[in-house]
């Protein structure tokens, strides 16, 4: 997002844009994770759709598809995104513990902690709880 607003401020957009479209693979990871200006929501769009049916993308997101209008900011630049997005596509839908908790927990020293004393997290996200 930051690479395509700085591109638009500096006249460079189309250039940015026509090397995003040309690419085989685009990965677009976490997306969702932070809520998107207006701007980079509309930005991001156009990426997508410029790309569509053109070039393969993957995108990872935490959030399930009905949660999309609050990160673009607008229910109607979600869904023809997600229309877009979901055309000749495959859905991976991955639940589990978080690999990154799993690969700290492996690192410990033996003793420090019992299993039973982790801090409680979302075995989703990994998140600890700290309530």
């Amino acid at each position: 997002m930051h690479q395509l607003m700085e591109a638009r401020d500096e006249r460079r957009l189309l250039r940015l844009q026509a090397q995003l479209a040309s690419l085989k693979l685009l990965i677009i990871d976490e997306l969702g994770y932070v809520p998107l200006s207006q701007t980079g929501a509309e930005l991001l769009f156009e990426v997508f759709s410029q790309r569509h049916e053109r070039g393969s993308t993957i995108v990872t997101s935490n959030l399930p598809f009905e949660d999309w209008t609050s990160v673009f900011g607008a229910e109607r630049l979600a869904g023809a995104l997600l229309d877009r997005l979901t055309h000749h596509v495959q859905i991976l839908e991955m639940n589990g513990e978080s690999y990154r908790l799993k690969q700290s927990r492996a690192r410990r020293p033996k003793g420090i902690e019992k299993a039973g004393d982790d801090p409680p997290h979302d075995p989703e996200t990994g998140e600890i709880n700290d309530s």
